[in-house]
């Protein structure tokens, strides 16, 4: 979904397929910031952010803003074969082609995608994470244990939030990227008996967060919460809604899109202007 100064853009097709577009930017005045906001669905979006950028650029205006929470291509951000395309370089590039005054993007995957992009401003996900926190200390009435799937999440949210936590390790297949195994490291002794909330940037299909339920709950942990800063619609489809040791997850709205399941709740993105 895009949106240009909060109201929604309108992607229409011609008859081949095409992308038609209308945007009136008469009324608009060519000293304000404009923003285009970007909530990821599909790549086809892709191509109407810079045909828009370059619309609203031939009209006069350079003072804009790409508001984009989650970063499509963020996950290919290293090539192991010479068969393997670079498509998060491929894609800053085209970005950084329309020169935005600033990027606004949440909870970055990587410090790839930080480097790559010009002109990047990076927004926590601290006070998501800070809701998730709220509630669940109404439910039950005590702070919960923080949980990072791995090292790199435990460096990344541990500064961000000073509750006492535990990470993973995982033991992976790299040849298929499946995780054979993930123990518990740091404060376990805090485990038992107690709330645990899960953190990381994206959720797929959640089998990390499986992995990591299943080791907390071995260790005892009374009640487990999941937030991903970015959750794909694609956690309906595994199994991550339907494992017995996760309470609740917590999202935001930066891609999410499906609304109805009980046990996924979409906090709405803050505007950061």
């Amino acid at each position: 979904m895009i949106r240009i100064n909060n109201k929604e853009v309108d992607i229409g097709h011609f008859p081949d397929g095409t992308l038609l577009l209308k945007e009136n930017m008469t009324d608009a005045d060519s000293a304000e910031e404009i923003e285009i906001r970007w909530n990821y669905e599909n790549n086809e979006e892709l191509l109407a952010v810079y045909f828009l950028t370059k619309h609203i650029q031939a009209a006069g205006f350079r003072n804009i803003v790409l508001n984009m929470p989650y970063i499509p291509n963020a996950r290919q951000d290293r090539v192991g074969s010479a068969e393997d395309v670079f498509t998060l370089k491929y894609f800053a590039e085209m970005i950084n082609s329309l020169a935005f005054r600033e990027v606004r993007v949440l909870d970055a995957h990587s410090n790839v995608s930080l480097a790559l992009i010009d002109r990047i401003r990076q927004d926590t996900p601290q006070k998501y994470i800070e809701k998730a926190i709220l509630e669940i200390e109404k439910s039950t009435g005590r702070k919960p244990l923080m949980f990072y799937p791995d090292e790199g999440a435990g460096k990344r949210y541990s500064g961000m939030i000073t509750l006492p936590y535990c990470f993973g390790i995982k033991k992976r297949d790299w040849n298929t990227g499946e995780i054979r195994a993930l123990s518990v490291a740091g404060e376990i002794g805090l485990v038992e008996g107690s709330d645990v909330l899960i953190v990381d940037d994206i959720c797929s299909y959640g089998g990390t967060f499986i992995r990591s339920a299943e080791a907390l709950a071995a260790l005892g942990a009374e009640n487990i919460y999941l937030f991903a800063s970015h959750c794909e619609d694609s956690a309906l489809k595994g199994k991550l809604c339907a494992c017995s040791h996760i309470k609740q997850i917590y999202t935001t709205d930066s891609i999410f899109r499906e609304r109805g399941n009980a046990k996924i709740k979409v906090f709405e993105l803050e505007n950061e202007r």
